[in-house]
């Protein structure tokens, strides 16, 4: 069974600026999770909740953590695959865990460092996170890694990701595209890339002009590190950082 993207979660030091950015960036409503003992808020679109936003644990953030989006990856069962990912040279993070009335969870890092969720969420509702072209909602996973053939070896193995394709970039080597198993549906992409200080999941949300969004992101105090580009299938990208440091990226249309 092919795991799929269900939950995006920004951990930020600064809940009120990151909920106020993304708001005006990307049109998300943050509404409270009502989770007791923790301040949790969701991010909407639509009524329709597609992400999560919390403080970075001061225990991860005396540690080094610093603001960054994860993603979850729902698996049947937990504790066995956290048991198969450490075999296959994964490291644990946070060691599976219940979530009262919503579900077993575990932070894993795969083999080249780069850090995941896993969730085996209560109920059987299918999530609607990740749709792409769907204003709001997840449209890319992008894993930048420091072995991008290791990385899609052992995710075929854990999560049923399957090469779909190769792009050729020069002298950043191999882009490759990923659909989940036995499905034309595809769901991002893996490259090398050495200048990260360490491997990392890009993940990107969907706006319906990326021109805007782009001025709505800088006039908010965000960073532009890459793009406008265009990629195929006729969409723009931008990457960029968030004013805590949090790399995220948007993929819409150019309407200029």
């Amino acid at each position: 069974m092919t795991s799929h993207f269900i939950w995006y979660e920004l951990m930020t030091n600064d809940i009120a600026a990151a909920s106020a950015f993304y708001s005006h960036v990307v049109g998300w409503t943050v509404q409270e999770s009502g989770q007791p003992g923790m301040d949790y808020r969701m991010w909407t679109i639509e009524g329709t909740a597609i992400g999560g936003l919390m403080a970075v644990p001061p225990e991860a953030a005396a540690m080094g953590a610093r603001p960054a989006w994860l993603a979850y990856l729902n698996v049947p069962d937990v504790d066995a695959k956290v048991a198969a990912v450490t075999a296959a040279g994964g490291k644990v993070m946070v060691p599976p865990t219940d979530i009262p009335n919503i579900g077993r969870f575990a932070l894993i890092a795969d083999p080249q460092g780069a850090a995941i969720y896993l969730m085996t969420p209560l109920g059987d509702m299918p999530s609607t996170a990740f749709a792409p072209g769907k204003t709001g909602h997840g449209g890319w996973h992008e894993l930048h890694t420091t072995d991008n053939e290791a990385a899609i070896n052992f995710y075929h193995a854990q999560f049923g990701f399957t090469q779909s394709g190769a792009m050729d970039m020069g002298p950043m080597g191999t882009y490759r595209l990923f659909n989940a198993e036995g499905s034309d549906s595809m769901l991002g992409g893996m490259m090398n890339n050495p200048a990260l200080p360490h491997p990392a999941w890009l993940y990107y949300f969907c706006v319906p002009d990326i021109n805007a969004a782009k001025s709505r992101l800088e006039s908010s105090g965000g960073t532009v590190l890459n793009g406008p580009h265009e990629v195929p299938g006729g969409g723009w990208i931008i990457q960029a950082r968030d004013p805590q440091g949090a790399m995220f990226a948007l993929v819409g249309a150019n309407l200029a």
